[in-house]
């Protein structure tokens, strides 16, 4: 009797044992899932590199044709980021506008001491963190991305250009200063020149986009309230005007600003009449913060991203016509 009063007991515990020995494995495999998300690459289309032991992910558009020579695009995530985030399409768009427009896009990792080169930094010349107290080479490193990248991909030498977000779009500047022989257009959003010294081998068509109320690197210069909260290792951010200024004198453009585009939160505006034909062109938003406008989101916390114009489609407008 005893035996089988046990017995009852017993199975009336299983389906509670059971339940429970499926919520451990579900939490498990939750974790596991978790732990290998963050070792992957932020898509299943990127391929990766390794450069001068750092990383680079590659993005190679759907219509890529190896007897086809391909604009090659190097797009450089903000200070404190990382490639993934860079790559990652809910905050850039790159890899969508890579495919649509039929270029290469690779997302290099600034110099990081950290295991898998989270919160990196770009030695951009005053700017930013370890890699500029360092001194790290990142120009160097970004002439050696593209001769990797050469070396796999067939690309066009004449179509080689560079992007990048905050202290990316500060190297994007420092790389048309020390790098024009390879890069034939940049494109910088929400970082502006930080370099001290900048004589480019030639001329070179420079975009900048900024927005008005960014609290990171000021519209009119200087460090925000929402840049690094160590001030050393940042700086006193050359204003946009300033940032432009300096490239018509460098590219000797001799006709004024002309608007390209007008809308009610957002305008463009370029200067002609260059050396070599080149372009220097200036966007600006009224909203949007440090962001990328035309961002589906941004980081927690911060404002949206404007959405007055694409910064994917204006960016490659401009490097498809530098590149005639």
């Amino acid at each position: 009797m005893r035996a089988l009063m046990l017995a009852a007991v017993l199975a009336s515990l299983l389906p509670t044992a059971q339940a429970q020995e499926t919520l451990r494995d579900r939490i498990k495999a939750r974790i596991e899932q978790r732990r290998a998300d963050k070792g992957a690459p932020a898509s299943a289309s990127l391929q990766e590199l390794q450069v001068q032991g750092r990383k680079v992910l590659v993005h190679v558009p759907s219509g890529y044709a190896a007897d086809r020579p391909a604009p090659l695009v190097l797009a450089f995530h903000g200070g404190g980021g990382h490639a993934e985030y860079m790559a990652d399409d809910e905050k850039y768009g790159l890899q969508k506008k890579a495919d649509e427009a039929g270029f290469v896009v690779a997302f290099p990792n600034g110099y990081s001491k950290l295991p898998g080169g989270k919160f990196a930094t770009w030695n951009a010349g005053g700017c930013c963190g370890d890699a500029r107290d360092k001194n790290i080479d990142d120009v160097g490193f970004a002439r050696a991305v593209v001769t990797a990248l050469q070396a796999r991909y067939r690309i066009d030498a004449a179509r080689v250009f560079a992007t990048g977000m905050s202290n990316g779009g500060m190297l994007s500047h420092r790389l048309a200063c020390e790098a024009a022989d390879v890069f034939r257009a940049v494109a910088s959003v929400a970082g502006t020149d930080a370099t001290a010294n900048c004589t480019p081998g030639r001329p070179v068509s420079v975009l900048h986009i900024h927005a008005r109320d960014d609290d990171h690197v000021l519209f009119n210069g200087g460090a925000g309230p929402g840049a690094f909260r160590d001030e050393t290792k940042v700086m006193a951010f050359t204003s946009v005007p300033e940032t432009v200024s300096r490239w018509v004198r460098r590219d000797q453009c001799t006709a004024p600003a002309q608007r390209t585009l007008d809308l009610p939160d957002a305008y463009c505006e370029a200067y002609g009449g260059c050396a070599g034909g080149v372009s220097v062109q200036l966007c600006v938003t009224d909203t949007g913060g440090h962001s990328w406008p035309g961002a589906a989101s941004v980081r927690r916390g911060k404002a949206a991203a404007s959405q007055a114009l694409d910064a994917n489609d204006v960016i490659w407008r401009f490097f498809e016509q530098a590149a005639r």
